[in-house]
């Protein structure tokens, strides 16, 4: 029976991917280590809690006695590394916080793969999920490519371009069995509201201000949380070790654009006159080092394996706002825990 351990898994993405693991490999032991930050929730899992294969572990990547214990405890044959501190913002005020847990707790996993398998790597995979901030920004046209240079431009972009270059360190001196995945900004059901559509969708709700960076010219790529999470499960069983795969959701969208369609979506959701949410928006001071664009080249996912996003962006955004409106105590709970919106 395989043991998989799932780093993160009780935040946005890493409780997605809980799920589709689940589901995917229903003979393998899943076991969830989370510290329970902020952005991580329990309730993000409240469907699967008593799932006889589901095991959950309250606990810091970076504690290295915790996660040895947890290894030969497990003998874990695959990990899926999630867990990280991810807002750009959160990093540009607290750098340290970001390489302790993106960088130190990512070397402290490979560590224990590593001297638990010593070198026995038949039937072994640790697979790291990072970002496509690590490439830089782009211009107006081009696409980041599995082999596009890294440029990060943040503390948060720099922490897991880092921890990239120490897993493929790791694969290349000791022939741990690797795959990492760059992924493009998810949006979908349980997101923390610091990111810009769950925050705008509380903010929409409370009428309060919708902040908009600069000229709100930026470009993201934009890639449903549930595609990603079977991008996940099909890489973590099909890739090839030492492979890098970018998976992205083949659209861009500039944030003032995207925040208007949020609006007018919104609008009707709470059955407002139109425009009325879009008054809320609010021009702010740009922040340092703002990338002006991402774009993803996901097609290596797409020829390799058939992955492509199973809904346009219209509908992951039809989809989220449903489930914001049918979940308002979600929001409600985190608004009770006074944790920062």
């Amino acid at each position: 029976m395989q043991n998989i351990l799932i780093t993160g898994g009780a935040g946005f993405i890493g409780s997605h991917v809980v799920r589709q693991f689940l589901t995917d490999y229903p003979e393998a032991n899943i076991v969830n280590l989370d510290l329970l930050t902020y952005a991580g929730n329990l309730e993000n899992l409240s469907d699967v809690i008593n799932h006889p294969n589901y095991h959950f572990v309250q606990g810091d990547i970076a504690d290295e006695e915790l996660v040895n214990n947890l290894f030969a405890k497990f003998q874990f044959t695959g990990v899926v590394h999630l867990a990280a501190e991810s807002h750009v913002d959160r990093s540009i005020k607290e750098p340290l916080a970001f390489a302790r847990t993106n960088i130190m707790g990512t070397m402290v996993l490979l560590n224990a793969f590593k001297n638990l398998w010593k070198n026995d790597w038949e039937g072994k995979r640790f697979y790291h999920i990072s970002t496509d901030e690590v490439y830089g920004t782009l211009g107006e046209t081009g696409l980041f490519t599995e082999s596009t240079p890294y440029d990060p431009n943040s503390p948060y972009s720099a922490s897991k371009a880092s921890s990239d270059h120490f897993v493929r360190a790791y694969g290349e001196t000791y022939g741990l069995p690797y795959v990492i995945s760059n992924c493009s900004n998810n949006y979908g059901p349980n997101q923390y509201p610091e990111k810009l559509i769950p925050l705008f969708i509380n903010n929409i709700i409370e009428n309060k201000s919708l902040p908009v960076y600069g000229d709100g010219k930026y470009t993201r790529d934009w890639l449903y949380v549930i595609d990603h999470a079977r991008a996940i499960s099909l890489l973590f069983d099909k890739a090839t070790n030492g492979e890098t795969y970018n998976i992205g959701g083949f659209n861009e969208w500039q944030n003032i654009d995207l925040i208007k369609e949020l609006c007018k979506q919104m609008d009707k959701c709470l059955e407002r006159t139109p425009g009325e949410s879009e008054k809320l928006i609010t021009f702010v001071k740009d922040r340092p080092g703002h990338d002006l664009r991402y774009a993803i080249d996901a097609s290596k996912i797409n020829k390799d394996f058939g992955w492509k996003p199973s809904v346009t962006f219209e509908e992951g955004l039809a989809k989220t706002l449903d489930w914001y409106m049918k979940n308002e105590d979600w929001l409600a709970s985190l608004r009770k825990r006074k944790v920062e919106l």
